[in-house]
């Protein structure tokens, strides 16, 4: 349990450091110790996956924090397989970008302040995956939301950075209360917290129904998931959730790909496979999550056709590849879903690193169409992108192709409401992401030069010190975490043997007898060599040849072609620039009403009821009677008789009215 505490206590000590004491230890310093605690969370993550793999659990409490009317809420830590896999993964990845940091943030005034936040975000990610218990979820789940919100504005000057942060944390605000909605009906219905307790009892909670609406019962466990989902959908940008994912690339490079290859947006991958012993026990929520994943993956995949920010173009390969994990989770390939999961952040971190080592190179210029040729200038980061870029479209040997092909296959295996459509969308995305894939690089670094040696770039950001001049290949800061990300975003998926089709997770994950399509699949694996060789033979790897073909004729044979194309789709291309309206639909829904409410609030609740009628009313109605008053004080004793009189009169009226029942008849 010490080198589990370990693991996050490390990387929140130098975010401490850094943080609160960065101005006094200077930026070197401030770089060492947050990397230093990162480097000491993936030593002991490998020590303890080690101790894993040879059968020792680590399951047990921390502390208790309090407890009420009988549930304990605890902090504790249950690593078993699947959290030491994600343990690997989240610190590796996290110890690959701050590496990186130190060449990319070189000249940035808030240095040590990007340094602090980045160690918090992956304490952050490892209290979410190492906890045993709904609280200790909950807690790593807003901790992570609340630092991406800090990273994706940290340059806070910039009015876009503060849009897409403000944007980032209230879509995830609406996930996440469907999220908290979830926890609260666990513990309503099950009495506890504890992971262990409430996977025990979920068997016997079947029958159990809920009504939400007056006269329609729904299955308590039904509703569960499908509210823990709602808070996947917020973390993992699956539709309509998506929206934040693109903007938040206003961050810098670096937090990009920590977001985006292997802890924020793969958090609600995680938390749906952890809770896999409860979305087993209903199948409507996991057709929920299958339709939901296959309209992510390939409709976000279409978007990325049309992109021209560098980034941006990664971005939306994100999202796609996250509705292929969803996909797999829908189809009860949890397992399947978790090696994409792995694969994916590798060859995903090398993507976006890399077109942070472009843009660092031409100044901070991000717009693709002010790029090309760059492969000659920049050949470490030339090759390394051209890896992650087999690697997302699918090519084997490269991870990716494991992992999605599997993806694919469990689809095609499934006997579930909408597996066939999610199966037809996943087969069609695999032409589309290597058509954006191979579109990004042939834009990029083959081509004729478009890039403008004389200014500090077009791309609205800070030049951070880069003067003007050719590109050039960037420091080994860099370009070394980029080479070792590259190695497994190859080498990865060749573990597929024993971490998809073995036993591997164990008893981490819960597939249903029914739905152990996996198992099945399983029985005709037969090697990596000859998976490689029976892929020359499916839909899906001829498929990712035709987009790779098709976008080397479009931008390298005849690179008119598209904008040809462009203008004769038309509608098309302006639906997928405009990336179907979900963004103009939200300002003038959801942004709109809001103002359209306050300021109804306003004009009719503050001006007109409170000062009007309250404030400026009770003033007017004070004035009125004054002026009424006053005709009566004449001096005069006769008139003051005759006033009295009257109101005498009307006093004994009024008590005759109220006392009427009560007088003799």
């Amino acid at each position: 349990m010490k080198l589990a505490l370990l693991v996050p206590l490390a990387p929140l000590a130098g975010a401490i450091v850094a943080g609160l004491l960065g101005g006094l230890i200077g930026r070197t310093w401030s770089h060492r110790v947050t990397i230093a605690g990162v480097a000491v969370a993936f030593a002991a993550s490998c020590a303890i996956f080690n101790q894993v793999l040879g059968g020792a659990n680590i399951e047990g409490t921390v502390y208790t924090w309090l407890v009420s009317g009988g549930v304990n809420f605890e902090i504790g830590f249950l690593i078993d397989r699947l959290t030491a896999l994600m343990m690997v993964v989240v610190t590796f990845v996290s110890l690959m970008v701050h590496v990186y940091t130190i060449g990319y943030m070189a000249d940035d005034p808030g240095y040590q302040r990007f340094f602090a936040y980045i160690a918090l975000f992956t304490f952050s990610m490892l209290m979410l995956v190492m906890a045993n218990n709904f609280l200790q979820l909950f807690f790593g789940w807003e901790a992570v939301g609340l630092v991406s919100y800090l990273l994706i504005g940290f340059w806070y000057k910039r009015p876009s950075a503060t849009y897409a942060n403000l944007k980032a944390f209230l879509v995830n605000r609406v996930g996440d209360f469907g999220f908290i909605l979830g926890v609260g009906l666990v513990l309503a219905y099950f009495g506890s917290l504890d992971y262990a307790t409430v996977f025990a009892a979920a068997p016997g909670k079947t029958g159990a129904t809920i009504e939400i609406l007056p006269g329609a019962q729904w299955a308590v466990l039904t509703v569960i998931c499908v509210c823990l989902f709602i808070g996947a959908m917020g973390k993992s940008a699956q539709f309509p959730l998506h929206v934040w994912l693109p903007d938040s690339m206003e961050g810098p490079t670096p937090i990009s790909a920590l977001i985006h290859a292997a802890t924020m947006v793969t958090a609600g991958i995680f938390m749906v496979a952890r809770m896999s012993p409860l979305f087993e026990l209903s199948d409507a929520a996991l057709s929920f999550v299958l339709v939901i994943g296959a309209i992510t993956s390939f409709f976000m995949a279409l978007v990325a056709l049309v992109q021209y920010d560098i980034k941006r173009v990664v971005a939306y390969s994100t999202l796609s590849h996250l509705g292929y994990m969803t996909m797999a989770l829908g189809a009860s390939a949890y397992s399947a879903a978790m090696f994409h999961l792995m694969t994916h952040a590798f060859f995903k971190a090398v993507l976006f690193l890399g077109a942070g080592s472009v843009i660092v190179a031409l100044h901070h210029e991000q717009d693709m169409r002010r790029m090309g040729g760059l492969r000659r200038y920049m050949p470490v980061t030339y090759a390394t992108v051209l890896i992650g870029a087999l690697a997302n479209a699918g090519f084997p040997p490269f991870a990716g192709f494991f992992s999605k092909d599997s993806i694919i296959e469990a689809l095609h295996a499934a006997q579930r409401p909408g597996a066939g459509f999610a199966y037809a969308l996943a087969v069609a995305g695999v032409f589309v992401g290597a058509l954006y894939s191979f579109r990004l690089v042939f834009f990029a670094f083959h081509g004729k030069e478009r890039f403008d040696t004389s200014t500090r770039g077009h791309g609205g950001h800070d030049d951070h010190g880069h003067g003007g001049g050719a590109p050039h290949e960037s420091p080994w800061v860099i370009t070394v975490p980029l080479v070792l990300l590259a190695i497994p975003s190859i080498a990865a998926g060749w573990t597929i043997g024993s971490v998809l089709y073995g036993s591997f997770f164990g008893g981490a994950i819960v597939v249903a007898p029914e739905h152990a399509w996996i198992a099945a699949l399983a029985r005709g694996f037969h090697g990596v060599w000859p998976m490689m060789a029976h892929a020359l033979t499916t839909a899906p790897f001829w498929l990712a040849v035709a987009g790779l073909v098709t976008a080397w004729y479009l931008y390298i044979a005849r690179p008119d072609l598209p904008g040809v194309i462009r203008d004769r789709l038309g509608i098309v291309t302006r639906i997928l620039e405009r990336k179907y309206g979900f963004d103009e639909f939200n300002d003038w829904f959801f942004a709109g009403g809001a103002r359209s409410v306050g300021t109804g609030l306003w004009k009719g609740g503050d001006v007109t009821v409170i000062d009007g009628v309250l404030v400026n009313g009770s003033a007017r109605l004070v004035g009125l009677i004054a002026r009424i008053v006053r005709r009566f004080q004449t001096g005069f004793i006769y008139n003051y008789a005759f006033t009295m009189f009257i109101g005498l009169l009307v006093l004994l009226s009024v008590w005759l009215w109220l006392w009427r029942d009560a007088l003799p008849r």
